[in-house]
């Protein structure tokens, strides 16, 4: 598909500096694009790959004074209005056809809404239920009295053991496991046993979650993540843990059991947490922090954890440590000691 400058600045509603009938046919990052190809700058730290690019054409802020060789679209949101060119420009999405495949496993007692789609050796237990027009990948298994809500994606080959409740449009990617028992173990003469895993995992409204996840049942009552949580692949959410509405966990993070975490938490890569803590609402936690106690708000950063600032402050003192080393070395020399 092919779209002239001028036709993709009236799309979004900006203003063209360049030949408005210049045809771009795809689109790329600042350092992939080519001739044909439009991107978009909307951050000052990749101003050198601006100056460097290939590209036809960029989206730049309202206010952008530089000045460089491709056409400009100038809009008031660059990566808004390039996604928008890129959904242009995309293939069609995949659609599946609703109907339940002929190598799929689906106990009678099961019940499935309207135009509901059941993929090649997907299994569903008895008991089941499956909102309307929700999919389910190839080589699924919903568990026994299990229930997904309307309007749900599960992708191919997701775990969703026994008694599981998800609700609408919930987003699950390969790989997850939804429901595995929570790990639990007490010592009894002198060896381990397993405590029974008896609750369930309840996942709420407009939840998405990533590839490799697990997400394990509560030893009693539930592991609970509420509306609109975005949860990134490879994360472990242990049993008994609540994860509040809108909160956003990034890759390979790990929160041991019983932690309660509030409303809008946005957790980036690799942080870890240990059980039982309390991580109030609109806290910030930096890529591979250490949580060990209860955190009020505000943003953290460091293993264990600190308050953001201290921890830059901290960070910039170690960086000084060479340097105040060689001082102090200067000074004995001139005291002789």
């Amino acid at each position: 598909m092919t779209f002239t400058l001028h036709e993709l600045a009236q799309t979004c509603g900006g203003k063209l500096i360049g030949d408005p009938n210049a045809e771009v046919t795809g689109v790329a990052s600042l350092s992939e694009a080519g001739p044909n190809d439009i991107t978009f700058f909307a951050d000052p730290r990749y101003a050198a790959q601006l100056r460097k690019t290939r590209a036809a054409a960029v989206f730049v802020p309202l206010d952008f004074a530089g000045s460089i060789q491709p056409a400009q679209i100038c809009v008031s949101n660059p990566s808004r209005a390039f996604e928008q060119v890129v959904l242009k420009l995309a293939p069609k999405p995949v659609v599946l056809e609703p109907g339940i495949h002929p190598t799929a496993v689906v106990d009678a007692s099961a019940k499935l809404g309207n135009r509901v789609s059941i993929q090649p050796h997907a299994v569903i237990e008895a008991g089941a239920r499956i909102g309307d027009e929700t999919l389910i990948g190839a080589g699924s298994y919903v568990g026994h009295e299990s229930t997904i809500g309307e309007s749900c994606l599960i992708y191919p080959n997701v775990t969703i053991r026994e008694r599981t409740k998800i609700g609408a449009r919930v987003i699950v990617h390969s790989g997850a496991v939804i429901g595995a028992d929570g790990f639990g173990f007490e010592t009894i003469e002198g060896r381990y046993q397993k405590i029974p895993q008896i609750g369930i995992v309840q996942i709420d409204d407009d939840v998405e979650i990533g590839a490799n996840t697990t997400i394990d049942r509560a030893r009693f009552g539930r592991t609970w993540i509420q509306n609109g949580v975005k949860i990134d692949n490879l994360v472990q959410i242990a049993h008994n843990v609540t994860v509040g509405k809108n909160s956003i966990i990034a890759a390979q993070t790990g929160i041991s059991g019983s932690t309660r975490i509030g409303e809008n938490v946005k957790m980036a890569g690799q942080v870890g947490v240990i059980g039982h803590l309390t991580i109030e609402d609109d806290t910030v936690i930096a890529a591979q922090s250490g949580i060990s106690r209860d955190l009020p708000g505000g943003a953290w950063f460091g293993s264990p954890a600190v308050p953001l600032q201290e921890a830059k402050r901290q960070i910039a003192l170690i960086h000084r440590l060479e340097k105040l080393l060689d001082r102090i070395k200067a000074i004995e020399r001139k005291l002789d000691l």
